[in-house]
């Protein structure tokens, strides 16, 4: 994978016909076949290597010929994907005599959209064109306005036919030869430039360099506890693999949300997964704000669910538009987005990067907070709720946005239109960032206000949502404003916004790492006593490593550092078992039921903001928490004593590399900025109402 490419394939690396297999590239499938066979023969899969995320490296030999025991043929097919993909085929001959050698590339595109493939529905296609030269052939499709074409072009040795990519050779004994076929895709006529060029050497591809300088920066942790330092390094690899780069505009990154079928910019994904990075590299955060602004909403269309001041929900740019939400290639049907996005911009003022970018963003963040008031609050209540224009839009607009992912203690569903009760903490936290910017600004009218309904919205909110019987918040509030009772996940991202009053997290605490939510390995979902409760669905009981992080995180925010501890370290054995990398999300077995993590189906692997969550995991135990405006960065480590003795360096902060040494003894922080004071405690929890008369340097109305 690399960018918005990807390529699913058999351990021969062959791209079999009528299988979920392909190589994809912006949503649609531009090989749909693509298999080798040696002289006739499809060749045995002897191992398969993954050296780089780009790039694959297959294994196998020729069977071995009629009343010989041995085959002296090896064949190794090196892959690289990016902008289509290039193939490296090296034939080795182990035999004593020459070897004659037939290679044959069957070849076949259909263009099916990522969708169709996923479900199982892909449409033939019967406008299909066909045109060969001596090496290379051509597939393209017409629909409607837009094209899509793919041309495979062999090496000097090669000879195409229609569907076919022939190579003759003789092999020396002792000796290999190699052969090249490159894949390029067409997009309405213009051809995407190739990562890999043939001929050249790949350490000096665009992918190969931009990955080492990623290596180079990404933050390094020594520990004795080997599973957190191998884990950590198996993240940053997934997330420095999942960036996309803008051609357009190359200083943006962007994080595509997971493989295979989520390999695009979705808003909710990106800008957690930004928050999270923040530490390793705030560009990605930038890059991410930057992005989802240029493409908020500034109009009203039902079917795409665009509103002005809307940030998107997810960009998709296959041709099966009549598969995707919303019919377009840009979908805006999520409710928390919005709140996000202005929380993250908040967030990387505080971290003391691209103070101009940052107030370039500011009017985006209003037309933001204009959303939340005017449609996220359509019925005026206070509460931002989502109810969907069309039958074509998600029925469920938050995080967990399965048909059946909000309902009752019962089971039953809630009606929309649904308020969520983490939104409601996004929310807050967007109206706290508004009143921060202004404060910065020394606008101490404008902090006031947002302040003040800040504090006016989590009033209203711990009263609403708290169910005194129960001892922890409602999911949501349903169309007829019941509180939907069910025990879930979400009460946590509460915790990490500061919406919960403090005489409530205790309780919420508590009921978190409950037997009924905790599963040894993670928080569930839901819990095993609600009515919907189901250890094997997407959403009703399941175990999500990046929901898991954003809980532990409020728990650490209302001091409940054991509890954060216990939760790291439940993910830290859940990764081991895993193979060393967390997924989208595992089933949420009890372990004393099974003690290995058992898989979902579907799960996504890489997944952005599952690889994240382990470095948002580190920063809670680090307690480390800037706020470079006003001059200052907290730090309390409340590690496990396996972890130490940990140094962690190279972590960003304003553009400098700090690092951090953690011993049993005690902790330093080397290389902060100039004019930033290290406070060495954690953190105000924030509490504390926040007041028109608190002062600039006061806590607790940070976020």
């Amino acid at each position: 994978m690399e960018g918005v490419s990807f390529c699913i394939c058999g351990r021969t690396g062959d791209i079999r016909p009528g299988a979920e297999q392909g190589l994809f590239y912006r949503d649609t499938r531009f090989l749909s076949r693509f298999q080798l066979t040696v002289d006739g023969f499809h060749f045995d899969p002897l191992g398969v290597q993954i050296p780089a995320p780009y790039a694959g490296v297959f294994v196998g030999r020729r069977p071995p010929r009629a009343g010989t025991a041995d085959s002296t043929l090896l064949i190794v097919r090196h892959r690289y994907v990016g902008n289509g993909m290039r193939e490296d085929i090296m034939v080795r001959n182990l035999g004593t005599e020459m070897a004659g050698v037939g290679l044959v590339l069957d070849v076949e595109a259909d263009f099916a959209g990522l969708f169709e493939v996923k479900e199982g529905r892909v449409k033939s296609r019967d406008v299909l064109d066909r045109s060969t030269t001596k090496s290379t052939l051509s597939k393209s499709y017409q629909h409607g306005s837009s094209s899509r074409a793919v041309n495979v072009c062999g090496d000097a040795q090669a000879n195409a036919t229609a569907s076919q990519i022939t190579w003759q050779m003789v092999v020396p004994p002792r000796a290999d030869v190699t052969v090249s076929v490159q894949v390029v895709p067409v997009l309405d006529g213009v051809e995407t430039p190739p990562r890999y060029v043939l001929g050249q050497p790949i350490e000096t591809s665009q992918p190969a360099t931009r990955l080492a300088a990623w290596r180079q920066t990404a933050p390094s942790v020594s520990t004795p506890e080997e599973r957190l330092s191998s884990l950590l390094a198996t993240s940053a690899e997934d997330l420095g693999a999942l960036r996309i780069f803008d051609p357009e505009h190359p200083d943006r990154v962007v994080v595509a949300a997971g493989v295979p079928w989520f390999m695009t910019l979705f808003g909710r994904d990106s800008l957690l997964t930004s928050w999270m990075l923040l530490p390793v590299d705030p560009t990605v955060a930038l890059g991410t704000l930057q992005t989802l602004a240029n493409l908020q909403g500034s109009r009203v269309d039902p079917l795409t669910e665009e509103e002005p001041g809307r940030i998107l929900h997810e960009v998709r740019s296959g041709l099966d538009a009549e598969m995707v939400l919303g019919g377009g290639n840009t979908y805006y049907g999520s409710v928390d987005a919005t709140p996000l996005f202005v929380m993250l911009l908040g967030e990387l003022r505080r971290w003391g990067l691209a103070t101009a970018d940052v107030d370039a963003l500011l009017p985006h963040a209003d037309r933001a907070l204009e959303w939340i008031e005017r449609y996220g609050d359509r019925d005026g209540d206070g509460f931002i709720e989502y109810r969907r224009a069309t039958d074509r839009g998600l029925v469920n607009q938050g995080w967990k946005d399965s048909f059946d992912g909000i309902n009752f203690a019962t089971g039953q569903l809630a009606e929309p239109p649904i308020a969520l009760a983490e939104v409601q903490g996004y929310a807050y936290a967007a109206f706290l960032t508004r009143a921060n910017f202004a404060r910065e600004a020394g606008d101490m009218e404008v902090a006031t206000c947002w302040s003040e309904r800040a504090a006016a919205l989590r009033h209203q909110f711990n009263e609403a949502f708290w169910l005194p019987d129960r001892g922890y918040f409602a999911l949501a509030l349903d169309a007829q404003k019941r509180p939907v009772d069910a025990m879930t996940s979400n009460m946590g991202h509460c915790l990490w916004t500061g919406i919960v009053d403090d005489d409530k997290a205790a309780s919420v605490a508590r009921h978190l790492l409950s037997p009924e939510m905790f599963s040894g390995f993670g928080v569930r979902t839901l819990g095993t006593n609600m009515g919907a409760y189901n250890p094997m669905s997407y959403h009703n009981g399941s175990v999500w490593p990046h929901d898991n992080a954003i809980v532990a995180a409020g728990l650490m925010r209302y001091g409940f550092v054991a509890e954060a501890q216990r939760i790291t370290m439940a993910l830290l054995d859940a990764s081991e078992r895993l193979g060393g990398r967390l997924p989208e999300l595992f089933c949420g077995f009890d372990r004393k039921e099974f003690n290995v993590p058992i898989a979902y189906p579907t799960s996504c692997s890489p997944q952005a903001w599952s690889a994240a969550a382990p470095l948002y995991l580190l920063r809670t135990l680090l307690r480390f928490d800037p706020w470079v405006p006003f001059g200052k960065v907290w730090c309390d480590p409340a590690l496990p004593e396996s972890f130490l003795p940990l140094r962690i360096d190279r972590l960003d902060l304003a553009g400098t590399k700090v690092s951090i040494d953690i011993s049993s003894d005690g902790w330093q922080v080397h290389g902060l900025p100039d004019g930033i004071v290290l406070e060495p405690s954690a953190r105000l929890p924030f509490m504390a109402p926040v007041s028109a008369g608190l002062a600039a340097e006061t806590n607790s109305h940070l976020i």
